[in-house]
């Protein structure tokens, strides 16, 4: 074992060692990040389903204005 610290000099196994400690953190924090976009997006997909059913709605509300106003117009 003592000449395995002859070839490696110890600041470089310190350095090995903060490094590894600061990707884990790294990854820990980017997997929360995920977890709360995934929760983010999970709450807005009814909203996405109620503005689309909003939209076929104004469709279908401006279709029959239209055909209204064309029996007034008498066409």
């Amino acid at each position: 074992m003592g000449e395995v610290w002859q070839i490696v000099p110890i600041g470089v196994v310190v350095t090995l060692v903060v490094q590894t400690g600061f990707v884990l953190v790294w990854v820990g924090r980017a997997a929360a990040r995920l977890d709360m976009m995934e929760a983010r997006l999970e709450s807005q997909a009814g909203v996405a389903e109620r503005l689309a059913r909003l939209e076929e709605q104004a469709v279908a509300q401006r279709a029959s204005l239209e055909r209204i106003e064309s029996k007034l117009n008498g066409h």
